[in-house]
Order: structure tokens, then C-alpha cells, then sequence
């Protein structure tokens, strides 16, 4: 899939960004190497099946949805431990700038597809976490508030070895009075990579609910050392159109991912709903998990793969993805995967598309509640067992609100 190129983009632009953040000279040249890039990238792949292609990226119009010089956001970063660095790359350069350019797209090219070369040309906010050896931390905050027509995010996990980090990430739209003066639609781009020394520990949560005038593209990667832990929780409630991806690269011995996945769309909300492992060596674990919601017009496709290399020995992956659709005009495809080379592994996916039950529903209904108070306590009952994967109690509460709010 290819895009058009923004003609109001050009190197004078990507030089301004940096000039304006006081970048090293090694971040400029990688933003313009990202630059020249997008003239031959191609948007991410989208599910397709016969006559039909379930995300229409290319008809996305990036000229009226990007404007990079007029980047406005409020983000408030916290941390429970002051051995652990979490802090904007511009206050990172001076301190830790040989770490950000060690790992700085080293989990991610930048180069992978348009929208990564898009976000890493023009990122302004974004934020570093480095965790130094044998320190654990739990209440890493990250909270943004996107106020302006566009917005590239990028953030970089270090996570040495033998440590431990839990990071929360929220993004939302500003307050009303922020965005009124921009019409029409926006774009928020935000890009994680996250490196898991040897025997680290990573959670990294992510709830996304922008206003439904927003196209977000999202992309999270980790790679895992011998013994490490990357798990993703990935929630997305808001924005018109979200393009979620999140993977995990198992490179080192005996390491592991999860990735937890939920959605609820209604009026005419678009999700695309991506999660990956790669299995690369031995003794390696994966399960993912995934759970949504559609109501109304809103509509969904999913693609999980499991790709089992063939040095990765005694391997465990596991997939399940569940959809629940409340209305009759609702649409939901999913494409489970598994690709694997090696014989010595224990592997499943599935995937279902399915209705409230009429069972159900009528057994609450002939116990005196009423259909609409049934029907919600259902679709709570339906997200319980993926909420219950999510080891982190105040993210697992933001998610329970924003579901029984969405149902309200």
C-alpha cells in the first residue's frame, strides 16, 4: 500500500524540529534518513479478504492531517523511584545521551513502514525510562494530552538487567477549549520500543481514548534477553479510526511476553487490532489475549501471529480472540496465526465473532432486571477474563470505568 507525499514536508521543516530541541547531531540525521524514506515506504499491510479491504489507510489525506510545526501536547511524567530516569529526550541528551543513541531505533526501525518514518521525522514529545541494574520501580506514569491537529509521540523503555518497571501510559484529547480552535480531523502517531536486559521485568500499559475526531496510529515493540519479561496491555476505547500494533521479539533463552488486548467500539469507531511474538529461542513463552466490543456501526479486524523459529526449542504460545457484537450492524473479522518451523512446540489460537446470548439474556430478564441493566452486565461479565490477565489494579480499574461508561 502506498501514500501520497506531503508537499508541505521538507527537510527545513525536520531541521527546525531538532534545531528547536537543541538534538545531537546523530537523532538529526536519523530524522532525515526517516525523511527521504518516506518517498519509497509503504503503509502497514491490512487484512484483506475477497472483494474487500477492512482499513482503507490510503484514504487517509496526511496533508491536511499533518502539521508538524504546530505540535502541542501536555504530558505529566512520574516516577515512585529516583534511581529510575523518566524524563523527555530533550532533558535525557545531556546525561544519558549514549544510552538514547545506542537504543534509539534499535527495536524499531524507522524505516519499517511510512507512518514509523512519518512519526520518527517529525516526534516532539515522547518520553525516556531507563531503569539502571537490580532497580525495581512500579508506578512509572506517563499522562498526555494531545492539543494540537497532530501529534508524534515516541518513547524508549531500557530496562537493564535484573531489573523490574511497571509504566501506565494514558493519552486523551485536550480539554474543549484547547481544541476548539482546530476543525476537522486529527492524527496522533505514537511509537514504544522497549529493551529487556537479561532477566528484566517490563510491564508496559497503554490506554488510548482520544475523541472521535482522531486517526491513531500506534506501534509497540519489544525485544527480550535471556530470561526477560515484556508484558503489553493494550486498551483502545477512543479516536475514529485506531491502528494498533504490538509486538514482541523473544531473542534471549527461557524469556516471555504477554499481550492483552481490549477494545469497545461504538457509533462508527474503526479498530485494526494487531498482536505478534516471534519466537527465536529456546524455552520461550507467549500468550495473547485479546477481547472487544462493537455496538452499533463500529467495526473490527484483529490479526494475531505466532511465528516459532526453528532454534526456538520447547516452546509455549497461546492465542485467543473474542469479539462481542451488541448490534446487527456491527462488522468484525479476526485472523488468528500461527507460523511454525520448530516440532517441539505446544501451540493454540483461536478466534470467535459472536452476540450477547439469548439464554443469558432472557435468564436475567425472568429474574426482574430489566433488558438494558441484563444486557450491560453481560458485556462486563464478557471482559472479565481478559481483566483478570491484567496484573496491575489501577490500570485494570481505568478500563472497568471506561467500559461502564462506554455502556452508560
Amino acid at each position: 500500500m502506498s501514500t501520497k507525499a506531503i508537499e508541505s514536508l521538507s527537510e527545513d521543516t525536520v531541521r527546525h524540529i531538532a534545531e528547536e530541541r537543541d538534538e545531537p547531531e546523530w537523532l538529526l540525521e536519523t530524522r532525515l534518513n526517516a525523511l527521504e524514506a518516506l518517498e519509497t515506504a509503504e503503509l502497514p499491510d491490512v487484512i484483506q479478504t475477497p472483494g474487500r479491504r477492512w482499513t482503507d489507510l490510503e484514504a487517509l489525506d496526511f496533508e491536511a492531517l499533518v502539521d508538524p510545526l504546530n505540535q502541542s501536547d501536555a504530558t505529566e511524567r512520574t516516577a515512585g523511584d529516583d534511581e529510575v530516569v523518566v524524563a523527555p529526550f530533550t532533558e535525557a541528551f545531556a546525561e544519558h545521551g549514549d544510552v538514547l543513541e545506542e537504543h534509539f531505533g534499535s527495536v524499531l526501525d524507522p524505516e519499517h513502514n511510512y507512518l514509523t518514518a512519518l512519526s520518527v521525522a517529525l516526534f516532539t514529545t515522547g518520553t525516556f525510562v531507563y531503569v539502571p541494574e537490580g532497580v525495581d520501580v512500579e508506578d512509572v506514569k506517563i499522562r498526555a494530552e494531545m492539543n494540537s491537529r497532530s501529534l508524534f509521540s515516541q518513547t524508549l523503555v531500557v530496562a537493564e538487567e535484573s531489573s523490574s518497571v511497571t509504566i501506565l501510559e494514558s493519552i486523551e484529547s485536550g480539554s474543549e477549549a484547547a481544541a476548539s480552535d482546530i476543525e476537522g480531523d486529527r492524527y496522533f502517531s505514537n511509537l514504544v520500543e522497549v529493551v529487556g536486559g537479561e532477566n528484566a521485568d517490563v510491564q508496559f500499559g497503554s490506554l488510548q481514548n482520544l475523541d472521535d475526531d482522531t486517526y491513531t496510529y500506534s506501534l509497540k515493540r519489544g525485544v527480550t534477553d535471556t530470561y526477560a519479561t515484556i508484558d503489553w496491555i493494550e486498551s483502545n476505547f477512543g479516536s475514529k479510526l485506531t491502528r494498533s500494533d504490538v509486538e514482541t521479539e523473544l531473542n534471549g533463552d527461557g524469556s516471555e511476553s504477554q499481550i492483552v488486548g481490549t477494545f469497545f467500539g461504538s457509533e462508527d469507531q474503526h479498530f485494526d487490532v494487531n498482536a505478534r511474538v516471534w519466537h527465536q529461542a529456546e524455552h520461550t513463552t507467549a500468550d495473547l489475549v485479546t477481547r472487544g466490543v462493537l455496538d452499533d456501526v463500529a467495526r473490527s479486524v484483529y490479526e494475531g501471529v505466532q511465528d516459532v523459529g526453528r532454534d526456538a526449542w520447547n516452546t509455549s504460545s497461546y492465542q485467543r480472540e473474542n469479539t462481542l457484537m451488541l448490534s446487527d450492524d456491527a462488522e468484525a473479522d479476526a485472523s488468528p496465526k500461527l507460523i511454525i518451523h520448530n516440532h517441539d512446540t505446544e501451540a493454540s489460537h483461536s478466534a470467535t465473532v459472536g452476540q450477547v446470548d439469548a439464554e443469558d439474556l432472557f435468564y436475567l430478564e425472568s429474574r426482574s432486571i430489566d433488558p438494558k441493566t441484563a444486557r450491560n452486565m453481560l458485556v462486563e461479565g464478557f471482559f472479565v477474563p481478559v481483566l483478570e490477565e491484567i496484573a496491575v489494579d489501577e490500570f485494570r480499574e481505568d478500563v472497568e470505568e471506561l467500559v461502564i461508561e462506554r455502556l452508560q
